[in-house]
C-alpha cells in the first residue's frame, strides 16, 4: 500500500487535514499535496469542502471502502507471513467498551504481548455503540461489548459473565445497609452511565424483567464514565450501579460497600463482537487466547 493512500484514509476517518497531519506526524501542506495527488491520478473529487468541514464525495466513499479492504488484505499477508517459523508478525486493533476496556481486558493484552510480541497491538475504547460503529466502518478488528443488543452484520460471542451490582460510599448514608427491598429501590437517588453505554442498556432490559421502568427510578445523574461514578458516590447519599470488576478494589478496600437489593440482580454476558465475513488470523489467535485466559477476580 503506498503513502498517499494511508493519508488518504488518515483524513477520511478524522475528516480533517490538520488531524490527519498530526496523526501522520507531517505537514499539513504535505497531507493537502498527497491528497491532490491522489485525486489527479484517478481525475476524480475525493473530498468536498461545506463550510468549515470536509466531507468524503460518492467517489471517495468508494475509494475508501476498497482501500480499507486492501488494508485488511494487507494486514493478513504480514501476519500470515510473520507467523511462518512460529513467528506471529502483524498488527491487531481491539476495541474495547468502557468497563472492559479499563478493568479487564489490559492485563489479557498485556499477557497476548509477551507471547506474541511481534504483533503490534492497538486498543480503543468507547461505549459499546461507540465500538460497534468503529467495527463496521473497519477503524477495529475486533470490539468487545457489553450491551444487550445485537446488530444484524455483526456476529457475537460470549467470553465471559459480570454482574452489575448496587454500590454506595461506606462513609454515606447508605454505607451502612446491607441490603434493600425493590421498592426502596425505587426511591433511593441513583448515578448511572450515560446513554450508549452498554451497562445502561443492561439495567434497563433487566428492569423490564421485573416489570419495572427506567422512570420508575429516582436518577440523580448520568455520568460518562465509570471512574467518574465511582469518585461521584464516594460523596454522594445514594447508590451507583456499576459492574463488579470495576469496584473490586474499592469493595475490598472497604471505600464502598455492595447493597444486595431482594428480588432484582442484573448478570450479563460480555461479547466479542466481529464483523460478518472472513476473520483474520491475527482475530483467530487473540480471541482462542482471550477464551482461554483466566478472567476471574
Amino acid at each position: 500500500m503506498n503513502y498517499r493512500d494511508i493519508v488518504f484514509l488518515t483524513v477520511a476517518e478524522n475528516l480533517s487535514f490538520s488531524k490527519a497531519a498530526e496523526a501522520l506526524f507531517i505537514s499539513q501542506p504535505a497531507v493537502t499535496r498527497h491528497i491532490k495527488e491522489l485525486e489527479g491520478h484517478y481525475r476524480v473529487d475525493l473530498f468536498e469542502r461545506k463550510g468549515n468541514k470536509i466531507l468524503l464525495t460518492k467517489a471517495g466513499q468508494m475509494a475508501y471502502s476498497q482501500l480499507k479492504a486492501i488494508q485488511q488484505q494487507y494486514r493478513e499477508l504480514e501476519f500470515t507471513l510473520g507467523s511462518q517459523g512460529d513467528v506471529f508478525r502483524g498488527q491487531l486493533r481491539v476495541g474495547a467498551s468502557s468497563t472492559i476496556s479499563q478493568y479487564i481486558i489490559p492485563r489479557v493484552m498485556a499477557a497476548f504481548h509477551q507471547k506474541y510480541p511481534k504483533i503490534d497491538l492497538y486498543l480503543f475504547n468507547g461505549n459499546s455503540f461507540e465500538m460497534e460503529q468503529k467495527l463496521l466502518g473497519k477503524e477495529i478488528d475486533i470490539a468487545l461489548v457489553e450491551n444487550a443488543s445485537s446488530q444484524s452484520n455483526i456476529k457475537y460471542r460470549r467470553f465471559m459473565q459480570d454482574e452489575i451490582i448496587a454500590v454506595a460510599s461506606a462513609r454515606r448514608l447508605y454505607g451502612h445497609r446491607k441490603n434493600i427491598s425493590l421498592a426502596e429501590f425505587k426511591d433511593v437517588p441513583i448515578v448511572v452511565r450515560e446513554n450508549g453505554s452498554g451497562t445502561l442498556e443492561v439495567i434497563n432490559k433487566a428492569l423490564k424483567a421485573s416489570q419495572l421502568s427506567y422512570d420508575d427510578l429516582n436518577i440523580a445523574m448520568h455520568l460518562g464514565s465509570t471512574e467518574a461514578i465511582k469518585n461521584f458516590v464516594a460523596h454522594f447519599d445514594g447508590v451507583a450501579l456499576l459492574s463488579d470488576y470495576s469496584v473490586a478494589k474499592e469493595l475490598q478496600h472497604n471505600e464502598l460497600v455492595r447493597i444486595a437489593i431482594k428480588g432484582f440482580s442484573i448478570v450479563r454476558s460480555l461479547r466479542i463482537a466481529q464483523r460478518q465475513g472472513h476473520v483474520s488470523r491475527a482475530c483467530e489467535l487473540f480471541i482462542s487466547f482471550l477464551e482461554g485466559y483466566n478472567l476471574k477476580l
